[in-house]
């Protein structure tokens, strides 16, 4: 049984997150795209701490996409090790998850 999950991922800049959120939508590898901008990120990258403005990325998807889904962002982001991490979801809307199914067929 295919058990729902919510990706994240964060891009450095909009046009980058809109292409990708429109890609996994295309492919029917998500229901929903979640585009936050305004983050900021505080990070160890290659010996130093790092800080950068960048854009979230809330996919819903299920976890028989996933591996599909995370080839998918790797050919299309633009950072050497972009953020790709899968959260179950545990529980929710009882029409929201049908409707997460159903999207998830198109």
């Amino acid at each position: 049984m295919n058990q729902n999950i919510v990706v994240t991922s964060t891009c450095s800049n909009e046009a980058e997150a809109l292409r990708i959120a429109h890609e996994l939508i295309d492919r029917s590898l998500a229901a929903c795209v979640q585009v936050v901008p305004g983050i900021r990120s505080v990070y160890r990258w290659q010996g130093k701490v790092e800080e950068s403005s960048e854009w979230l990325l809330l996919v819903k998807t299920d976890s028989a996409k996933f591996e599909l889904l995370q080839r998918t962002i790797h050919l299309l982001h633009s950072y050497e090790v972009p953020e790709i991490l899968a959260l179950p979801v545990l529980t929710g809307s009882e029409p929201y998850l049908a409707w997460m199914e159903e999207a998830l067929r198109a």
